[in-house]
């Protein structure tokens, strides 16, 4: 009974409309009732009429048959427009303007998302609520790490595609001219001031052709470049990759495309270099969600703010995020102090690069929202503090319990589901 009441409470808000929309119908059958009887006693009909119009009955009969016939009909129209859910723009605000739900009637959200490493681990929560949730691995990790870690996944509905199966090194040239392969960036502190200036995509017949090879440390990689090896990285961003199947398949049935969460430039843009990704990319008429980073990465963002990780987005991929996920938690102060002498702090919204501001109420999005760079920016909480031991490589005996801000799951997947309920 209170699941019933509950529904049929919804209605409260169309009491008015509803009740001129009765009378109206009232008068309109009125007028239609005048005008049968009047040509019903002006012209003779065939005796077929005399039972489809129940003369053989007493009025009185025929009255009550038509009420029941009519309260039986209207009560079914009134529950399936209960189904039609009617709520206020905010329950805490006396507005005028009504949000109209619907009821539905297909298939559950399907999810693409472009993100790598803990990324994708922190976002299989989400796979409990949609369709499919398909994570295209960044292009220079191996397959099989994600195949691992889908182990720690219970969700059947997540899955994971490599972009092209030719191997791929991702390089950076950083602010100073520094040529480096991206994996060796966060090894070397003396690089943490820095940041990523171009980011491309390199073959093993590239890297033979212009000497540059793979290697095992940094010393090849990295270091100031030469004129002429600097020319050959920097001509090209993107090289011509043969793109999966089933890669292009879940970008091109994504109802939402999910950027991060993840190192902007290690676990997102890499496969926005693959022309025929980055074109599905912008062709997509699904809803782009960019999560952006807790806090900036040394030697990738160094000092980048959130209008910078947009457009960073838009200068690689073309596109620019329909939405963008920023952390609105408070950082503890030991946990602030701990990020700052590793060179990393809070990427934080900058008054500067707000464009407008929009009021957009929500369960667990705050209701003042602005737009940087063309995405409506939503800040949320969406972290957590955990405990997370680490071992010094030179005293490997002795173990360190730190407080470190990671995305957390649940929030996130509560955020990115009320989005997507929006734009539905």
């Amino acid at each position: 009974m209170q699941t019933i009441i509950r529904r049929l409470s919804s209605l409260v808000y169309l009491f008015q409309p509803l009740a001129l929309t009765l009378l109206g119908v009232v008068l309109l059958s009125l007028g239609f009732a005048y005008l049968v009887i009047h040509v019903y006693r002006t012209i003779e009909f065939p005796e077929l009429f005399y039972y489809l119009t129940l003369q053989f009955l007493p009025r009185p009969t025929r009255g009550i048959l038509l009420l029941i016939l009519g309260v039986g009909t209207l009560g079914i129209g009134i529950w399936r427009l209960s189904g039609v859910v009617v709520i206020p723009l905010s329950a805490q605000q006396a507005s005028s303007e009504v949000v109209v739900g619907y009821r539905r009637t297909g298939r559950s959200p399907r999810v693409a998302v472009l993100s790598g490493g803990a990324g994708v681990i922190v976002l299989s929560s989400l796979g409990e609520h949609i369709e499919r949730l398909t994570c295209i691995t960044p292009i220079q990790d191996p397959v099989e790490y994600y195949w691992r870690a889908s182990s720690l996944i219970t969700s059947g509905s997540i899955y994971f595609v490599a972009p092209s199966p030719v191997p791929v090194q991702v390089f950076a040239e950083l602010d100073d001219a520094t040529l480096i392969n991206i994996k060796y960036i966060d090894v070397d502190p003396q690089l943490a001031p820095r940041y990523v200036k171009t980011l491309m995509l390199r073959t093993e017949q590239h890297l033979d052709d212009e000497h540059l090879g793979v290697g095992n440390g940094i010393e090849q990689t990295s270091g100031q470049a030469s004129s002429s090896g600097a020319q050959a990285l920097s001509s090209t961003m993107t090289v011509s990759l043969p793109l999966t199947r089933l890669a292009l398949e879940a970008i091109r049935e994504a109802d939402a495309i999910v950027l991060g969460p993840g190192s902007l430039f290690e676990s997102i843009l890499p496969n926005m270099l693959i022309d025929e990704l980055r074109e599905a990319l912008q062709q997509s008429k699904a809803r782009k969600i960019y999560i952006c980073n807790l806090m900036t990465e040394p030697g990738f963002t160094t000092g980048f703010s959130v209008g910078e990780h947009i457009r960073q987005i838009k200068r690689y991929g073309g596109f620019t995020p329909d939405y963008a996920l920023v952390n609105a938690q408070r950082i503890e102060p030991a946990v602030y102090k701990l990020y700052e002498a590793a060179n990393q702090l809070p990427v934080y919204l900058n008054p500067e690069e707000y464009e407008e501001t929009v009021v957009f109420a929500g369960e667990r999005l705050s209701e003042r929202h602005i737009v940087v760079e063309g995405s409506l920016v939503f800040e949320a909480d969406l972290s957590s503090s955990v405990i997370q031991h680490t071992v010094d490589i030179d005293k490997p005996d002795e173990v360190r319990a730190v407080r470190v801000l990671r995305h957390d799951g649940q929030k996130l997947a509560a955020a990115i589901l009320e989005l997507l309920k929006r734009g539905a």
